[in-house]
């Protein structure tokens, strides 16, 4: 979400009774500071109290920004936010043992989540780092993930078997509706994690032309590769990664065999017209469910309200 998300949008979820995150991206420490500011300011909440929002950061970022003169790791957990979250890169574990130094010094907790591909992944996250939640993602996720990922209805129970005892899991990948966050649950997950359907708000930074897109879109409008991030000049992933977008003439480009010379002309030549036929547009599966552009606010309470009518009518089975 690291395209996509606002200050705006994790308030929205969060003061909604949901868990908002917000994707650090590229955002130097004074952006960051600044959005962290403009939740504290909209939830009413004074510096030195912890926010309820997270932050994801992305491995091979962190690579570039920890050795620059811009850390930004130490300068979040200094705002307090409750949650960190850490994805794709090569050696999470050791920003996972940073995060817990740095709340040594300020007895403080910060909940660390981590994406997983794998159970072997999850054992690893959760018995070498420490993780306190696993988050499993299946590979109808949106944006970035393991490129080999299971489908998240498989993964899941691969990940739930091989840590009886671990960390909570929740379920990221393709989610859309409240009856499909209700499945998960009775898979046996603690949470589910959405992102696309986020990416149909008014808050989310997208822009009208993106998001006309998306609302276009089926469930056969995406398509994971890394041909997105070549012509985005982002294809700095960990070995077996890749992302999932909107499959429009950029992967006609690509799977026509042009060279990657030829692809960045017609790329930059159609960005530069404000066409939107070869935009850069991040989406997961999920996207072909969703049909109208609407607040944060009632997204979540249609993702609860639609739980909770698919456990009862589930219940009712039982009788």
């Amino acid at each position: 979400m690291a395209f996509a998300s606002t200050a705006e949008l994790t308030v929205a979820v969060s003061g909604s009774g949901a868990f908002g995150f917000f994707g650090a991206g590229f955002d130097t420490s004074a952006q960051l500071k600044e959005t962290i500011q403009t939740v504290r300011t909209k939830l009413n909440l004074p510096k030195g109290v912890p926010v309820p929002m997270g932050f994801g950061f992305i491995g091979w970022i962190l690579e570039m920004t920890e050795s620059s003169d811009d850390p930004r790791l130490a300068t979040i957990l200094d705002e307090l936010p409750v949650a960190i979250w850490f994805a794709f890169g090569v050696d999470l574990g050791k920003y996972v043992a940073q995060v817990r130094a740095h709340d040594a010094k300020r007895d403080h907790k910060t909940v660390v989540f981590v994406i997983v591909n794998s159970a072997t992944d999850a054992v690893r996250a959760a018995n070498e780092w420490g993780v306190d939640v696993i988050v499993a993602q299946g590979n109808e996720a949106g944006g970035h993930g393991g490129s080999i990922s299971p489908p998240l209805f498989d993964l899941l129970p691969d990940v739930l078997a091989a840590l009886p005892n671990g960390p909570p899991v929740v379920a990221a990948g393709g989610v859309a509706t409240g009856a499909q966050v209700a499945s998960l649950l009775a898979l046996g997950v603690s949470g589910v994690v959405l992102g696309t359907r986020f990416l149909f708000t008014n808050e989310c930074r997208y822009t009208d032309q993106i998001k006309s897109v998306l609302v276009d879109a089926d469930l056969r409008a995406t398509q994971r590769s890394l041909c997105f991030d070549e012509v985005n000049r982002t294809n700095y992933w960990p070995p077996l990664h890749d992302g999932r977008a909107i499959a429009n003439q950029i992967w006609d480009d690509f799977t026509s065999g042009l060279s990657l010379e030829e692809r960045l002309k017609k790329h930059d030549e159609s960005n530069a017209k404000g066409e939107k036929d070869r935009l850069v547009i991040w989406a997961g599966v999920g996207a072909g469910l969703t049909k109208t552009i609407s607040p944060a606010a009632d997204v979540v309470k249609e993702l609860h309200e639609g739980t909770l009518k698919a456990i009862k009518a589930t219940s009712a089975l039982l009788g």
